[in-house]
């Protein structure tokens, strides 16, 4: 691949989608609210990215128009952006048709009356940890979770920001972990390390921020007093989908296959329990994918916008200044996690940011002599940090939209991704080198060569 010139002006989409985005909500939902309407909603998400991405094709004027169309169109092309639009056309459909069968409802009633009401939550993160394990998909997980945590969160008049937060950090702990994880197949392959190796690194990060958080969420349960829940009616037929699928989900099936067949399911059980007709059900599935079409706009978008940053060089300012600031291997391994999070910011998408981080910090870590197998971690946990935090990503838009809330409501509940940074950050702090850890000689013949 061509190596491209630094430029840091490339960079401008970014700071022109933050200014418009995040300064426009921040404006109208603090300094000047609207009466009747969330400040964040003003400016659409979508426009902000469309403006952004005229920014973009201003710049470089080397480039004819047609030939930015086709740095666009390999950027949309990329298998993981197309992979990611199935999903949330699939993750629609099941969302829809799961709601309108009255399985969402089902679940979340079944779950009240066996978990203590004043634990539910906490279960939720944990059942969240363990089934995005088994899919290795954070945005899988989350579709087939927060259906249940809007059920529960207005049942129990618990705050659903609070409630659709704890399970996204649930699912982000697990698509970090998971060994048919995109990002997971992404940093063990660019470092040339075992998946088995780079989990042992992993893990030893990832619990002790999910156990702290698993204390809060608890501590906050119990402050919470006993919420006043009745015996909730509910349907065990309507409810036997989202446990095939949470089932399906841990025995580590196709994330196409369990939202394909649940979907299905959820179809055969409305029609049989009468929740369903044949002309109810397919409207709710286009219901379902309609609210999704924003999301994957954005994903379009995004990708297009990344593409044509990278071209004209602004993602090589960025490993460039990394570079001449990382003097030791401490300031290496916090370039390395620094270097996947712009990447992350820069392109809503944590595999492709490890795709494109991947090389360099490999070089990083070759030559401050850092653990190839503590790279693969570093670069997948900050990845997924930056991932599950911001307001635009995948997890937190998808979240959203089936919650019917803001993305940025969510962030102030994040308490898992938060951790997850300052953990990285402290073994960062306390990490040997190389040469004084055990079984290392070949990771020292490896540096050498």
């Amino acid at each position: 691949m061509e190596k491209k010139t630094p430029n840091v002006r490339a960079l401008a989409p970014i700071l022109v989608f933050l200014v418009l985005y995040l300064g426009s909500g921040i404006y109208y939902e603090y300094i000047r609210p609207r009466s009747g309407q969330m400040g964040f909603y003003v400016m659409s998400v979508v426009v902000a990215f469309m403006v952004a991405l005229v920014v973009a094709f201003l710049q470089n004027p080397k480039l004819s128009f047609d030939e930015k169309i086709h740095v666009c169109a390999r950027g949309i092309g990329d298998d993981n952006i197309t992979i990611m639009l199935f999903i949330f056309l699939m993750a629609g459909a099941f969302s829809g048709i799961a709601q309108a069968s009255g399985g969402a409802t089902s679940t979340a009633y079944m779950l009240l009356n066996i978990i203590p009401p004043n634990f539910a939550i906490p279960c939720l993160f944990l059942i969240a940890c363990l089934i995005s394990m088994a899919m290795g998909t954070s945005v899988g997980t989350i579709t087939v979770l927060v259906p249940i945590v809007f059920v529960v969160a207005n049942s129990a008049d618990l705050s659903l920001p609070f409630c659709v937060g704890t399970v996204v950090g649930g699912a982000m702990f697990g698509d970090n972990l998971s060994f048919i994880s995109d990002t997971t197949i992404a940093a063990t392959k660019t470092q040339g390390v075992e998946m088995k190796d780079k989990f042992r690194v992993n893990f030893h990060i990832a619990l002790p921020a999910a156990i702290i958080t698993f204390v809060i969420l608890i501590v906050a349960a119990m402050m919470g007093g006993s919420a006043d829940l009745q015996h909730y009616q509910y349907n065990v037929w309507q409810a036997i989908p989202y446990f095939v699928v949470l089932l399906a989900s841990l025995c580590g099936i196709n994330v196409f296959i369990v939202l394909g067949c649940g979907t299905i399911l959820c179809g055969v059980v409305g029609l049989a329990t009468g929740s369903l007709t044949i002309a109810t059900a397919f409207s709710a599935m286009g219901e379902g994918t309609k609210n999704m079409f924003e999301t994957m706009i954005v994903t379009i978008l995004v990708a297009s916008m990344g593409s044509l940053m990278r071209e004209y060089g602004g993602f090589e300012w960025i490993l460039q200044t990394i570079r001449n600031h990382s003097r030791t291997r401490r300031g290496g391994m916090l370039g390395i996690g620094l270097l996947t999070a712009l990447m992350d910011i820069a392109t809503a998408n944590n595999t492709v940011a490890i795709v494109m981080a991947g090389p360099i910090a490999k070089d990083i870590s070759a030559e401050f002599g850092i653990d190839p197998r503590k790279t693969a971690s570093l670069i997948d946990i900050f990845s997924c940090i930056c991932q599950g935090i911001i307001p635009y990503g995948a997890q937190l838009l998808i979240a959203a939209s089936i919650a019917k809330i803001t993305s940025v409501s969510i962030i102030p509940f994040l308490f898992y991704q938060f951790l997850l940074l300052v953990c990285v950050i402290i073994s960062i702090i306390v990490d040997r080198p190389v040469r004084e850890q055990k079984g290392t000689k070949d990771l020292e013949n490896r540096k050498i060569s």
